[in-house]
């Protein structure tokens, strides 16, 4: 391939600060930059990627640059076109792992083993792959949860591990080893792989030193970016080593104080080791917070300073310091809900636009209160990260009927739809069709025509294979040459969806009919940005295009509040923040399952995800708790979160709602920590009860001792039962002494002594 016509020199080091400047100019070999949050990441990158075309010649096509979401490489590909003129971000090889990997996949999938329409299937099909696995194995679903063994087997090939590599040391590592090898024959089977294997394909073959396939990957990139870098796993990082061993060209970006997936195989410690692994590799921090107040940033680097073993670096911003950090306490999550949207609702009518403005939660549980509490007060919003469009029934049906065009040896989705709309097809025929594809050992499609032969079903049931499979016949000869709307829509009209939706002549159907179209449109702009890149359209890139769809992405630039886990705030920024839930057990949240150890480390983990949830905000930031609240039908007794103690006073405003009626600022009480630290108390020269100012006072020292609810003693609850003292923590002033104590059956419990009974 010839290179590109050089696009004109610009000044790559505009517009950047000297350590900005440093990371962008720097000429070759490893790179690893400290970037904190609001630190102009991004802008790094993208000059970074502007110097390498335009002042070092080279090719955008020898260039590899991996995000986080498909919509940050869609808002960097926007800056470089400003960067280096439209069209030249084009040839960039730039995306999220999975959609690089499903790239190359595409190019190699013979090298690979698989055919060329295969599919990615979601969590949905992989469930519906594992059920039919557990079937074969006649294992009890109530007994192994096929999501439980599904997770076990994502961690395992997180690691790169295969069913022949994972340890066997319980009978439950041998039913998840049973599990393992069926599940991945029928992705084979079925033409298909899921999320996981679009990486281990890839590193399979990049890390091959025999074949043609693996040499040419090596050498295909002469540089690699890789954004996030934080978040990456085990293989992903292998993936990187693959890709850019070669030319040593390795530049990566990230902030170990915001790794906040290891639950999805994240390890911090490949950010941390990066220079063990690359000695020669040059260092650069990025400490100069563009995004957020003074007050907002302080408050931030407050709750992260304790974490350990992190980065050295001191986040600072010359903005200005802006309103305090509000911390809120509130009755309960009605009176917490309330609060919110009152303050929305101000903001709103001072003309803040509600898409500056979001709410986040530790857990989807929580939304629903807020939910209800928005649609009470009629205010615009969208929740990111709840049911996706692509998961809706009527969404998944039209998509389960394009993939089985594109794929007949795609299983679970000829099995969602080979009834839908009714058919005529019993549960019996479907039987018999699955016995057969079993015993000829094929795919579902392809049993179709020998079962109707032979008469294994009820006439009016062979009917309906043979007119279902004539169809997709049609189909696929139709999707040789039309395009992907056109197809989708004479899937509606000859599946007879459509008209079965039409018939029902109720609000639920023309909301789906509405989907459908919704659906449709999206194809219509798959198309125009096809032809706009000079790419073709082709149905199987626009399912893979869904397939590859993050939470994140679907975030609307409409006039509408954003509601979302924490999690999913990960990249975004508003002026207005509020962060809700605040409380001990839901954040910092602890797993059931968590032992000390991994509690230690969890905790870890939520710090950083208390400070990523701070850094979002530009302007304002609210921080809410409660004393009661009611959550997966249980009403529970809250302390306030322990990262409320690391705010500093300085950088914080206390308030409480009417509906609490007492002074805020409770949330003070010293815990155990490596050295001591000031609680926050109220300011007597306060403003009172809304607004109080804060100072920072020692504990006292001479608290008295609850000597019965010692480390280790016995204790008694009315509603808990019998357990053990974890840890006693004394209220400053003399206040009363609270315990966590460990209770059989459940996660430990931090409950006021005066709850409590010797046992």
């Amino acid at each position: 391939m010839a290179d590109p016509p050089a696009p004109p020199e610009r000044p790559a080091g505009a517009a950047l600060n000297p350590a900005q400047a440093e990371a962008v100019a720097h000429p070759g070999g490893p790179l690893i930059v400290f970037a904190g949050a609001g630190s102009g990441k991004t802008r790094v990158i993208t000059y970074r990627i502007a110097n390498l075309v335009a002042t070092r010649r080279v090719p955008p096509y020898r260039i590899l640059a991996v995000t986080f979401t498909n919509k940050a490489a869609q808002e960097m590909k926007h800056r470089l076109d400003g960067l280096l003129g439209a069209g030249v971000a084009r040839d960039l090889w730039m995306g999220t792992f999975h959609a690089v990997c499903h790239r190359l996949l595409r190019r190699y999938h013979e090298e690979a083993g698989l055919v060329s329409g295969f599919v990615i299937y979601d969590e949905t099909d992989q469930k519906a792959v594992m059920r039919r696995t557990m079937e074969e194995l006649d294992l009890d679903e109530k007994r192994h949860a096929p999501q439980k063994i599904l997770g076990r087997i994502h961690r395992e090939k997180q690691q790169a591990r295969g069913p022949g590599e994972m340890a066997v040391k319980t009978p439950y590592d041998d039913v998840v080893r049973r599990c393992f090898e069926i599940y991945q024959r029928r992705l084979g089977e079925a033409g298909a792989v899921d999320f996981e294997d679009l990486l281990l394909a890839v590193l399979r073959l990049a890390e091959d030193g025999e074949g043609p396939a693996g040499a040419q990957l090596r050498a295909r990139f002469e540089h690699v970016l890789v954004d996030e870098f934080q978040d990456v796993n085990h293989v992903q990082y292998r993936l990187v080593r693959a890709f850019g061993d070669h030319s040593r060209n390795i530049c990566v970006v990230g902030d170990d104080d915001q790794s906040i997936y290891r639950w999805r195989g994240a390890d911090v410690r490949n950010i941390r080791g990066f220079v063990a692994d690359y000695p020669d590799a040059k260092l650069v921090k990025l400490e100069e917070n563009y995004r957020s107040s003074a007050n907002i940033v302080g408050a931030a680097l407050g709750v992260i300073r304790p974490a350990r073993r992190r980065q050295p670096k001191e986040l600072w911003t010359a903005n200005r310091a802006g309103e305090p950090v509000t911390v809120v306490a509130a009755q309960g999550e009605r009176d917490e809900a309330g609060w919110v949207v009152e303050q929305i609702e101000r903001r709103i009518a001072r003309g803040t636009s509600p898409r500056e403005m979001a709410v986040f939660y530790r857990v989807h549980a929580q939304s629903r209160v807020l939910e209800e509490a928005m649609r009470a007060a009629g205010l615009p919003y969208q929740i990111i990260g709840g049911q996706k469009f692509f998961e809706r029934a009527e969404v998944k049906d039209l998509l389960a009927y394009l993939r089985v065009v594109a794929n007949p040896r795609s299983d679970v989705d000829l099995l969602r739809i080979i009834n839908v709309p009714p058919r005529k097809i019993g549960a019996k025929s479907i039987e018999h069709l699955l016995a057969l594809a079993g015993e000829r050992r094929c795919s579902v499609y392809e049993a179709i025509a020998p079962l109707c032969e032979r008469g294994g079903v009820p006439p009016a049931a062979a009917r309906s294979l043979s007119a279902l499979r004539a169809m997709f016949e049609e189909l696929r000869r139709e999707a040789a040459t039309g395009s992907v709307r056109d197809l989708a829509e004479r899937v509606l009209e000859t599946s007879g969806y459509a008209a079965a939706l039409h018939a029902q002549d109720s609000a639920e159907g023309d909301a789906r009919l509405d989907n459908l179209h919704e659906l449709l449109g999206s194809m219509l702009e798959y198309e125009q940005e096809q032809a706009e890149a000079d790419e073709p359209a082709t149905l199987v890139g626009y399912l893979s295009r869904v397939s590859l769809v993050a939470d994140v992405d679907a975030l609307q630039d409409a006039p509408r509040l954003a509601m979302m886990t924490v999690h999913a705030a990960k990249g975004l920024e508003f002026d207005v923040v509020f962060v809700t839930g605040m409380e001990e057990d839901l954040f910092p949240l602890r797993s059931m399952s968590a032992d000390e150890d991994d509690f230690a480390e969890q905790l870890e983990e939520e710090r950083r995800l208390c400070y990523v949830a701070l850094t979002r905000a530009r302007r304002e930031l609210f921080v809410t708790h409660t004393v009661l609240r009611t959550i997966y039908g249980q009403i529970r007794y809250n302390e306030p979160s322990r990262f409320l103690e690391d705010l500093p006073a300085k950088h914080v405003r206390a308030v409480s709602t009417e509906t609490l009626g007492r002074p805020p600022g409770s949330w003070g009480a010293p815990r155990e920590r490596a050295g001591p630290r000031p609680a926050l108390r109220p300011d007597p020269a306060g403003s009172g009860a809304r607004g109080e100012r804060y100072v920072e006072r020692e504990p006292d020292a001479d608290a008295p001792a609850a000597a019965a609810f010692g480390v280790g003693a016995r204790v008694r609850h009315a509603r808990f039962g019998v357990g053990v003292v974890q840890r006693l923590e004394l209220r400053a002033g003399g206040g009363e002494a609270t315990a966590t104590v460990a209770f059989p059956g459940t996660m430990p419990k931090r409950i006021k002594v005066s709850f409590l009974a010797p046992a």
